[in-house]
């Protein structure tokens, strides 16, 4: 269990990161010269979007009378759909996500945190609803909302391997999830599966460090979990190369699998690539419906 002391030591850590995070964020996103925003679409909400004519088959208490009265042609007051405007964000922050193989790459967490925080810039800018899956952080407009988000991406999950969060999946909506997608995809399936019952439609990114697409490790070598749970050691790292290269392959072929079945979009980044040419693919994936590796 951990004293007192040990646990200040942690918040003050992860206060530290907030302000620094939130900078490189806001920097990224406006370094993304942004077009008209693309979403607003009619259905079910509060506020005034557009009026259209009348067409056969709406009720007749959809008329606007008052509008109508100024000519010959009746015409119905359309609302915005404000579901489909909310866009809920899942940011792996387990410890495999704290790796990277070299000093000057930035670790996996803190690639995903800088993305999903721009992104999520991006989108309130827009006049999108950002918020976290789950219920501890259902998606709001305006500011403040972006100082929430920065704060909860600064902390660190315990466990090696965190599942996406899929509760309270709000119908309609869109989501975006960040991750390297290294532990057991039971729960990335069943978090695909249920937005798809509901209806939500969204973008994966699978963020991966360059050493774990090349696996440049030959001789003694000991393999170990980020957070220390698991431990493997061989004296022939080589002879595991063409194993591991087989089990990513399979494991990104099922993740492209899933987000196909599920009508997501799949995007490959690695941490040596370009943090700006991620956020260009998951902002456009988010409004289109093609995506490409980031």
């Amino acid at each position: 269990m951990s004293n007192p002391a040990t646990l200040r030591a942690t918040a003050e850590d992860q206060a530290a990161r907030f302000p620094a995070l939130l900078a490189r964020a806001e920097h990224l996103a406006g370094a993304v010269l942004l077009g008209a925003h693309g979403r607003r679409r009619a259905g079910v909400g509060d506020d005034f979007w557009q009026y259209r004519p009348a067409q056969q088959g709406d009720s007749r208490r959809r008329i606007d009378h008052r509008r109508s009265a100024m000519g010959d042609q009746e015409f119905v007051r359309e609302r915005e759909w404000q579901i489909a405007q909310s866009v809920m964000l899942w940011v792996d922050q387990g410890a495999s996500m704290r790796f990277r193989s070299d000093p000057k790459l930035p670790e996996k967490a803190d690639r995903a945190r800088l993305l999903g925080l721009a992104v999520a810039i991006l989108l309130q800018r827009g006049g999108e609803r950002v918020g976290l899956t789950g219920t501890a952080l259902p998606p709001r407009s305006g500011t403040p909302q972006i100082l929430r988000l920065a704060e909860a991406f600064c902390l660190d999950d315990a466990t090696d391997y965190a599942p996406p969060e899929h509760r309270a999946m709000i119908p309609h909506a869109r989501a975006v999830f960040i991750s390297d997608f290294m532990g057991d995809l039971d729960g990335v399936t069943l978090a695909l599966t249920k937005a798809a019952d509901r209806g939500v439609r969204g973008v994966l990114c699978h963020v991966l460090d360059p050493s774990e697409e090349a696996f440049p490790f030959t001789g003694r070598t000991i393999f170990e979990s980020m957070g220390g749970t698991i431990s493997h050691e061989t004296l022939k790292a080589n002879d595991l190369k063409s194993r591991y290269l087989e089990r990513l392959a399979e494991r990104k072929a099922e993740l492209q699998r899933l987000c196909a079945l599920t009508g997501w979009h799949y995007g490959l980044h690695h941490t040596n690539a370009s943090a700006q040419s991620a956020l260009l693919w998951l902002y456009s994936a988010l409004d289109t419906r093609t995506g490409a590796a980031a």
